[in-house]
C-alpha cells in the first residue's frame, strides 16, 4: 500500500528480515542507520537525475525589489532567496509584483549582460549558485515563480523519521539491506541479490512516477541508463 507516512523504522524492519536477522540482534537501527542514508542520497540523485515527478516543484512569488537583480541561497545575507530545497532551475517567468497577473517566462542566458533598465528583468542566469538578472534591474519590483528540481528527501535522523515518498519502501529496504549485507556482512553475494532487487524496485519507482507525467505508456529504462527531461514555463 503506497504512504507518504513510511517510517525509516519500517524500512529497517524489512531490510533486517532480508538479512535473516528480523529481531535485528546485529543489524539494529544504530547500525542499519548511516547504510539508510546512503541509499536515500542514491535515490534522491536518481530521482532529479530522471527528472522524475517528485523532484518538481514551483516556487510561491518571490519579489524582486527595485534595485536587485538576483536571488540567493538561505544562507546568504543578501536578499531574496530562493527556496532551500532547490538543485536546479527548470524556467523562471516574472510579472509586476502585486498585479496578479499570469507569469510570463524569462530566457534563459549563459553569461551575465547588462541591458538597459525596463519594466522586464530580461532574463536570468545562473552563477555560483545564484539566479541572476539584468544588472540594471526593473524600474518596479517583479514578481519571480521558480520552476525547478527539488531534494525531494531528508536524510533519516532515527527510525522516527518519516520518509515521506510514496512507493519509496522497496527500493529502499532491498538497498539498505544490500549495503549492510556488504559493509557489515561482508557478504558479496547476498548483497549483489538484494541490489539486483534494488535496481528493479527503482525502475518501477521510475516508470510509475513518469507515466502521469507523459501521459503515455513507460517503457522500462535500460539498466543503469541516464533518462533526463526538461520542462518550463
Amino acid at each position: 500500500m503506497s504512504t507518504t507516512n513510511l517510517t525509516a523504522g519500517e524500512v529497517m524492519d524489512r531490510s533486517a528480515a532480508l538479512m535473516n536477522d528480523p529481531q535485528k540482534t546485529d543489524y539494529t537501527y544504530a547500525a542499519q542507520l548511516p547504510y539508510l542514508n546512503m541509499a536515500i542520497d542514491e535515490l534522491v540523485e536518481n530521482l532529479e537525475e530522471s527528472n522524475s515527478s517528485p523532484t518538481n516543484m514551483t516556487s510561491p512569488p518571490i519579489v524582486v525589489p527595485v534595485g536587485s537583480y538576483k536571488i540567493t541561497p538561505p544562507e546568504h545575507v543578501d536578499l531574496p532567496h530562493y527556496p532551500s530545497d532547490l538543485v536546479e532551475v527548470q524556467g523562471i517567468g516574472e510579472r509586476a509584483s502585486g498585479s496578479g497577473d499570469p507569469f510570463i517566462p524569462l530566457a534563459r542566458r549563459d553569461f551575465l549582460q547588462a541591458f538597459p533598465i525596463s519594466q522586464s528583468l530580461i532574463f536570468w542566469h545562473w552563477e555560483d549558485q545564484i539566479i541572476k538578472f539584468n544588472p540594471s534591474g526593473a524600474l518596479g519590483p517583479r514578481e519571480i515563480q521558480i520552476q525547478y528540481v527539488r531534494g525531494a528527501l531528508s536524510l533519516a535522523t532515527s527510525e522516527f523519521t518519516v520518509i515521506g515518498l510514496i512507493n519509496a519502501r522497496s527500493y529502499l529496504s532491498y538497498k539498505t539491506a544490500a549495503l549492510c549485507s556488504f559493509y557489515i556482512g561482508e557478504n558479496p553475494s547476498r548483497a549483489e541479490g538484494l541490489n539486483d532487487q534494488a535496481e528493479n524496485a527503482l525502475e518501477r519507482l521510475n516508470g510509475i512516477n513518469n507515466k502521469g507525467r507523459q501521459q503515455i505508456m513507460t517503457r522500462h529504462r535500460p539498466f543503469r541508463a541516464a533518462y533526463k527531461a526538461r520542462g518550463g514555463f
